[in-house]
């Protein structure tokens, strides 16, 4: 498993959070998502056998979202 912490631009509330939380748990290959509109970010625990940071990326990016930096 790896974890990523991707920075988000563009939720303007939980509700945008909980959007990409659910998108991104949907992703295959992955394992937990936390979301936080507070701090613009998400966090990501996943199995790189089954899907990568730019996949993650682009499922964030789908609904207009932007992805500014990723952390391992």
């Amino acid at each position: 498993m790896k974890s990523v912490t991707l920075k988000v631009q563009g939720m303007h509330c939980d509700g945008c959070a909980n959007t990409i939380k659910a998108l991104v748990e949907r992703e295959p290959g992955v394992k937990s998502a936390a979301v936080s509109f507070e701090n613009g970010e998400a966090r990501v625990l996943y199995d790189p056998a089954s899907t990568t940071e730019d996949k993650l990326v682009a499922v964030v990016e789908r609904p207009g979202y932007r992805v500014t930096s990723r952390v391992p």
